[in-house]
């Protein structure tokens, strides 16, 4: 057994260090590599590994909960409530316009209504691997491509929860729903008991995470041990994935939640930094497992149903897709990329099916069909990719520029800006005109060449990378200025910096009060709101050009700015409850303007009474 094990081992590594390289060198991208080593090697092809396909479905099935993990790992609750509108509009478009057309479809092939709709739930799904692998090998991440498969992905990861939750309630209007196997705790269960166990079991999961998993890895941390932290990350994947296979669920599901729950951890880099060196491995373990999962042999027998159901897959979520990104204002371009990115099946399809299958929605014949159809579509999405970029895209659009490597920082300064726009600069200017150097970054290339050229020694690179603000002198410097205008960025910047570098005086920009309020619960107090200060100068103006002197009136501003960040830090702990926080809020504005009040009854700040009477009774009638 143990030599078999390492057969197989030499067999996978051996086939991904020759395809790999090949598929690079020809412009494929390490994705088709990977899958096209998988064919080779597979029973089907070469027959190096596992005949019967159970060996390679182990490997896939590993794969995929270790990237659902990591997946989940990245999933900040803060982070997604900033991207909502995004992944809820661009996300539920496209699972619900895709269902609805191929349910339509498989209806009209004479599909019974609850088939057609399980089966199209399923076809719906895209794969985050391939997807998001294939955009960040070509420097596409961070491009309106990027942004919105992301979106797209992560609502599909989502909505697989009450997919799961569904498919037992459809199997119970069916009339062989009682002849659901037993090999779970929910076997044989009514349908709608089959769904509160299911939802049961991912309640457990979050409510463990509070209460179990965290204590957990905070007492493996005592031991400054890095192998026990990840042990115990493990333990946790694992026990997580247990607990859903025991209702019936897939592990990959449990281990996405697992995911989820740590995200907000104070482990969440750490887990990130101890798994990242494999993610990559797993990842083409995966992609290898797929490709020689492909039964070539149901491809020839029913090659006249399965090939034309892949090209029909591929034909309605790319037409579904790019509708969707032309909704969202995504440029045609980028809406290419964005909608032959997302028009595979997923991964996520290969546990629906099963589900599907063991709940008897899907007969047997069926099911390895529909298993072919999506294992076949991962194959043509690298391939898709590499189409569009050397032939489609240079006739009809460029595609966003693709990031250059970051610049090598070679001073160091008391102060660190991150994010040299229209606010940084501003602040930038100031310290220099005052004598103070800061060492500038900038993840806008062209920015960074703009500045150099007016005099600036700027860099760029990401600042959330630990690397570049180490070589940016974090370790030595005093204060680090985010001024970068992404508040996505703030939270993922702010929590490393706390955590690897705890000594900087972090000042942080933001754009309005709720962002403050966030970033006041994560311990900060430096927050400086950039409406704010142009507000008042403006105010302040105003008051001198109605008749109050100016100092008086500057001086009224400051006392303004000072009474609302006051009340800022009483309304943080409410801002998530609208209720409290109106109650709470017309209570601060009330004091401060009665504060305002007194300081002018103290200190009169208009020259002319009479004006300052006709005021007051302008005030008194607007309340």
């Amino acid at each position: 057994m143990t030599e078999g094990f390492l057969f197989q081992a030499l067999v996978y590594l051996t086939a991904a260090i020759i395809c790999v390289p090949v598929a690079k060198r020809l412009g494929m991208g390490s994705v088709l590599g990977y899958l096209l080593a998988g064919i080779a090697i597979g029973p089907f092809v070469l027959g190096f590994i596992g005949r019967e396909g159970q060996d390679i479905m182990h490997f896939a099935e590993f794969g995929v909960v270790m990237m659902l993990f990591l997946i989940g790992l990245e999933l900040e609750p803060s982070h997604f409530w900033q991207m909502r509108h995004r992944i809820v509009g661009m996300g539920g478009v496209q699972v619900i316009a895709t269902t609805t057309v191929l349910c339509t479809g498989l209806i009209l092939l004479n599909f019974s209504w609850k088939t057609a709709l399980a089966a199209s739930l399923a076809l719906a799904m895209s794969s985050t691997a391939i997807a998001l692998q294939s955009l960040k090998e070509k420097g596409l991440g961070e491009t309106e491509a990027g942004r919105g498969s992301f979106a797209v992905l992560l609502f599909q990861d989502i909505a697989v929860i009450p997919i799961l939750a569904l498919l037992p309630l459809l199997a119970a209007a069916t009339s062989r729903s009682t002849a659901v196997h037993h090999q779970t705790i929910i076997g044989g269960l009514p349908g709608w008991l089959q769904a509160a166990a299911v939802l049961g079991a991912i309640g457990t999961v979050f409510l463990a995470g509070r209460f179990i998993i965290v204590p957990l890895l905070r007492l493996a941390a005592r031991t400054h041990l890095r192998e026990i932290l990840t042990a115990a990350a493990l333990l946790i994947v694992i026990a997580t994935a247990f607990l859903m296979q025991l209702v019936g669920l897939s592990p990959a599901l449990g281990t996405f939640l697992a995911g989820v729950v740590l995200a907000n951890s104070e482990f969440r880099h750490e887990l990130e930094s101890d798994l990242e060196p494999i993610k990559g491995l797993l990842l083409g373990l995966f992609f290898i497992a797929v490709g020689a999962s492909i039964n070539f042999k149901l491809l020839m027998e029913g090659s006249f149903e399965i090939i034309p159901m892949v090209f029909a897959v591929i034909a309605v979520k790319t037409v579904v897709l790019m509708g969707t990104g032309r909704l969202f204002k995504i440029s045609f371009d980028q809406n290419l990329i964005f909608a032959l990115g997302l028009s595979q099946i997923g991964e996520f399809a290969f546990v629906l099916f099963s589900f599907m299958h063991q709940l008897h929605i899907l007969p047997d014949p069926l099911a390895g069909r529909m298993m072919a159809v999506t294992a076949l579509s991962m194959t043509t999405t690298p391939l898709l990719l590499f189409i569009n970029e050397r032939f489609i895209l240079p006739r009809f659009g460029t595609r966003e520029t693709v990031a250059r490597e970051a610049d090598v920082i070679d001073i160091q300064h008391p102060v660190i800006i991150a994010g040299f726009g229209d606010f940084g600069s501003t602040i930038g200017r100031f310290l220099r005109a005052n004598g103070i150097a800061a060492t500038i970054l900038d993840n806008d290339s062209d920015r960074v060449d703009l500045l150099r050229k007016m005099g600036f020694k700027a860099f760029y690179g990401d600042a959330t990378r630990l690397d570049i603000l180490k070589s940016a002198g974090a370790q030595e410097a005093r204060i680090l200025i985010i001024a970068i205008t992404d508040s996505f960025t703030h939270f993922d910047l702010i929590e490393k910096v706390g955590k690897h570098y705890p000594h900087l005086d972090v000042m942080v920009r933001v754009k309005g009060r709720h962002e403050a309020y966030n970033m006041i619960e994560m311990g900060l107090t430096g927050i400086y709101r950039e409406s704010v200060d142009a507000s008042v100068r403006l105010g302040i103006d105003a008051l001198v050009k109605l008749g109050y002197r100016r100092y008086a009136a500057t001086r009224a501003g400051q006392n303004f700015i000072k009474y609302d960040e006051a009340a800022l830090l009483k309304l943080a702990p409410h801002h998530h409850d609208e209720k409290s926080y109106i109650y709470n809020a017309r209570e601060q504005i009330m004091l401060q303007e009665q504060l305002l009040a007194n300081d002018r009854d103290v200190n009169p700040i208009i020259n002319d009474h009479a004006w300052d009477s006709d005021l007051q009774t302008d005030r008194q009638v607007l309340k």
